[in-house]
């Protein structure tokens, strides 16, 4: 079994991880907001993975296991707030809309020494006014419980370019689509091609923080074409994948989008 680490401080710093580096699991008594200037970072949990570039942070509650990784070189942002202090009123993890103001916030409060003077204790209370208004992102890539699930997730994991059906998958781990189906529902609460777009999405961001081209994005990740896969790219982030801000320059073209995936993952 693995070692978790228990840090009960969350630290509030700037620290940077080559392309590939990894925190370990740990947990914190502390909330922790977790934000890439650069690059993009990947946080696992029991419960599943998040994927968040520039335009996304991460909220981590108090006393979840959570682990890091970066993809791309990476400029971790991380804000530790006590546990009674949740401005965003959730107990789970989360990804959040970050716009340019939330940004210049986080990156200016980590980068100075904590202490109680007044301008910084007005910076933090502008940054938590500024994540109480921050839209949820439904970006989890819930991880299942079941061992049919887990095989079938280690598949697709493997290669998001499987466009087999379920059926086809059903056969090489020995249950029907029909069985697959009901476990997605009642585990996940998700589709087939709900769950499968899913994957796709957050892997396509790990290919796009290292420079990957658009057409091979689509590609390795399972779309028919570099025009399919931007579409629904755009509906699911509010950019196109080609403006994916990896660091931290926002334009136009790439404000956070505050919708659902819904209509994304039926396709």
């Amino acid at each position: 079994m693995q070692k978790v680490r228990h840090t009960p401080v969350a630290p509030t710093r700037t620290q940077r991880l080559a392309s590939g580096g990894e925190i370990d699991a740990h947990r914190h008594d502390d909330h922790q907001i977790v934000y890439a200037g650069r690059g993009t970072v990947s946080v696992t949990t029991d419960a599943g993975s998040w994927v968040a570039p520039a335009t996304r942070a991460l909220w981590i509650p108090a006393g979840t296991v959570h682990r890091h990784q970066a993809h791309g070189e990476l400029d971790l942002h991380l804000v530790g707030l006590p546990a009674a202090v949740n401005p965003l009123g959730l107990d789970e993890p989360a990804v959040l809309a970050v716009g340019p103001l939330l940004r210049e916030l986080i990156v200016a409060y980590t980068l100075t020494p904590e202490d109680d003077s007044p301008p910084h204790l007005r910076l933090r209370a502008v940054m938590l006014d500024r994540l109480k208004a921050a839209p949820e992102q439904p970006l989890r890539l819930p991880a299942p419980t079941t061992p049919l699930l887990r095989e079938l997730h280690d598949i697709l994991r493997a290669d998001p370019a499987d466009n087999r059906s379920l059926d086809e998958l059903g056969r090489q781990i020995g249950a029907g689509a029909r069985t697959l189906s009901r476990h997605l529902r009642d585990d996940l609460g998700l589709t087939y091609p709900q769950w499968r777009t899913q994957i796709r999405l957050h892997h396509a961001l790990v290919l796009l923080a290292d420079n990957t081209p658009v057409t091979t994005v689509a590609h390795r990740c399972g779309w028919s074409s570099a025009s399919t896969f931007i579409s629904v790219f755009r509906r699911t982030f509010g950019h196109t994948p080609g403006s994916v801000p990896t660091d931290g320059n926002f334009s136009d073209r790439s404000r956070p989008n505050s919708g659902s995936l819904t209509q994304a993952f039926d396709h």
